[in-house]
């Protein structure tokens, strides 16, 4: 009788223990679960879900359950926020994304002026260091001199070139413009600011890399390429760690 007791006590005390161990880690698990799931609001009141590349750098917050109560409460999205819509509601998986990127949201080569001469035979018209010979209509330009920055070469046949979008317009989509206007997308599609006149098939050899991917063959031209590219980042509305990569590529670019 005495043993029997004496296991039955050591039995339930080992019991005991195997369930606060189990309750314990059950907490853990469910704590880890709020935690991952928490939105902070920096100090700054900017509403950080476990998407933002800022997420785990935010040491002071404040925290919400959910993206929603967080900018109830006065906060904003990150600037370029990909995952939700600008009331902080989460988009759907089949929400308009880099996958669904075409060409054709961005209207370019247009002709804002009714002058016959598009945004490419305007810009070659304005970049020629010589006089320029047009077409027979005088909507296209077919010959002058215009020094290519991405390979450091003279050029004189303009059907040999490309007018290049120094932020391609694939980029953009990726990194922030599928979130802009129509109109906006017209804007930095036609923009000089973004705009080269190159080599045609410098400009095939780039296609829609960024400069992380792709640099000018010109060598004396790369701290000025990245220098512009970030100029354009900064007239419009990218992804601020977008922003933040191609600051730092510029650092070790141009020393």
């Amino acid at each position: 009788m005495h043993y029997n007791a004496m296991q039955s006590k050591y039995t339930g005390r080992v019991l005991k223990s195997a369930i606060i161990i189990f309750m314990s880690c059950c907490l853990l698990m469910f704590s880890g679960e709020l935690l991952a799931k928490q939105v902070k609001m920096s100090k700054s009141k900017i509403c950080h879900d476990s998407s933002s590349p800022y997420y785990s750098r935010t040491k002071n917050f404040t925290a919400f359950e959910t993206i929603e109560a967080c900018l109830a409460a006065g906060g904003k999205l990150p600037k370029g926020s990909h995952n939700h819509n600008k009331n902080g509601v989460t988009k759907p998986a089949n929400s308009t994304t880099s996958q669904s990127y075409s060409r054709s949201a961005f209207a370019h080569w247009t002709d804002d002026d009714g002058d016959c001469l598009n945004t490419r035979h305007e810009l070659l018209q304005d970049l020629s260091t010589g006089p320029v010979t047009m077409s027979e209509n005088g909507c296209r330009v077919l010959r002058g001199r215009w020094n290519d920055p991405y390979s450091g070469n003279v050029l004189f046949d303009s059907s040999k070139m490309d007018i290049d979008h120094l932020v391609p317009l694939a980029w953009a989509w990726e990194h922030g413009a599928y979130t802009w206007t129509d109109a906006e997308r017209k804007n930095f599609a036609n923009d000089p600011v973004n705009l080269f006149a190159v080599t045609a098939s410098l400009n095939r050899s780039k296609g829609a890399k960024g400069p992380r991917d792709w640099l000018p063959s010109n060598k004396e031209f790369h701290c000025q390429y990245v220098t512009r590219y970030l100029r354009v980042m900064l007239k419009y509305d990218f992804n601020e760690s977008a922003r933040d990569s191609i600051r730092e590529l510029r650092k070790r670019v141009c020393g």
